[in-house]
């Protein structure tokens, strides 16, 4: 699997978050939980990918190809979200 984003989207998702997306691998080799995100209508289909980078627990937004994840955001998880990644990865 390849990853993709928009160069000025992951200099704000920096700035804004505190997070970079070099490095998203990571996240994807471990114990995810993903979730269809139909909150809007993007125009694409859209997930939230939940996992872990340096031991904290991060929500990703992302779009999937056949062989790309497109990343839009990274940010650190909520107290409940992070609460509900370790009970369905426990389950």
């Amino acid at each position: 699997m390849e990853f993709a984003w928009d160069e000025n989207k992951r200099k704000a998702n920096l700035r804004n978050h505190g997070i970079d997306f070099v490095g998203i691998e990571e996240l994807f080799e471990g114990e995810t939980v993903t979730i269809l995100d139909d909150r809007f209508d993007y125009g694409e289909q859209r997930f939230v990918t939940f996992g872990t980078i340096e031991g904290r627990v991060v929500a990703v937004a992302h779009t999937e190809t056949d062989d790309t994840i497109r990343v839009i955001s990274v940010r650190k998880a909520t107290r409940n979200e992070e609460t509900s990644y370790y009970k369905k990865i426990r389950d």
